[in-house]
């Protein structure tokens, strides 16, 4: 039987968490701060912990509070999705889709899709949330999201399907000064000797992979100076003369003065968005989507923005 009691706690708990103070938390809530604090500390006579450190500044939590934070947030969305299930199935929507994305998919390859998808499917509820590659396959896993856009690749032994959306052809950003800047085409052998800045691998591990395959196939690994966080900084660090990147050919345009991009030599293609689904947790909602994606699953070119 459910602790509806445990349960409001809990969701008291999230909302003191994040505000970091109680009259905040409470003004959220839409309740006044005494009985908020009482809760609270009911709850933690019920743990048997102390999960906030009071103070002048607020409220912090605790070493146990961090510890559960974490499973409390996913708790909270657990029971928002079911909060919206259930109001859909009394209102007569057929079923909601999760879809998680990363920053470049968010832009290009998600709008058109929902677009489309609600053409087809009035009836669905869509709720889309930003990710990073890496947490793509453990949320399709779990069944956290059901549908993700990211930088990933087919995992068949934990039936993962994916279908390429998007295409990148890799450049080398510059800075402006540098002896090979005048250059039309670079051949990516001749960067053997450079400091690179590169996408951060724990972020996007297909495609910080791909390129250093890329430059293994010719003849180097690159000597990596520093990880970044997004494409957008890999070229500010270039023009601030910490090394040069490979980046998609499209940063061209959108490149500072003091960076050059200059097109490779060598045709150098990553996929830049995959589609990918859990096939055993194929629900209409999902299937209605992916019916949509390999009806338009043509891989095109990406612009600038890279997630």
């Amino acid at each position: 039987m459910i602790n509806f009691r445990l349960v409001r706690h809990l969701w008291l708990f999230l909302a003191v968490a994040e505000e970091q103070n109680f009259g905040r938390a409470a003004r959220r809530l839409g309740m006044s701060q005494p009985p908020l604090t009482e809760q609270i500390q009911v709850l933690e006579q019920a743990l048997k912990v102390k999960l906030f450190e009071r103070s002048r500044r607020g409220a912090q939590l605790t070493h146990v509070g961090r510890a559960i934070l974490p499973a409390v947030r996913k708790f909270a969305d657990q029971l928002e999705h079911l909060e919206i299930a259930v109001r859909e199935a009394v209102s007569g929507q057929s079923g909601t889709l999760t879809i998680g994305a990363i920053s470049s998919a968010l832009l290009e390859v998600v709008p058109p899709l929902l677009e489309r998808l609600r053409k087809q499917r009035p009836d669905l509820s869509v709720s889309v949330r930003e990710i990073d590659s890496v947490e793509a396959l453990p949320a399709l896993r779990a069944g956290d999201i059901d549908l993700a856009f990211a930088r990933l690749r087919a995992d068949k032994e934990h039936a993962i399907e994916t279908i390429p959306m998007a295409c990148d052809r890799l450049a080398v950003a510059l800075p402006a000064s540098h002896p090979m800047a005048g250059k039309r085409r670079i051949k990516l052998a001749s960067l053997s000797d450079e400091v690179f800045v590169m996408f951060e691998r724990r972020l996007s591990p297909v495609y910080f992979d791909s390129i250093i395959a890329a430059c293994q196939a010719q003849g180097f690994s690159p000597r990596i100076l520093r990880e970044v966080r997004s494409v957008t900084t890999q070229v500010a660090f270039v023009g601030c003369n910490q090394g040069i990147a490979l980046v998609p050919s499209d940063m061209r345009g959108l490149a500072p003065d003091n960076v050059t991009v200059r097109p490779l030599v060598e045709q150098i293609d990553t996929v830049a968005t995959a589609a990918a689904w859990n096939t055993e947790r194929l629900t209409p909602a999902l299937q209605a989507a992916v019916d949509v994606i390999r009806g338009h699953s043509t891989p095109r070119r990406t612009t600038a923005a890279v997630g």
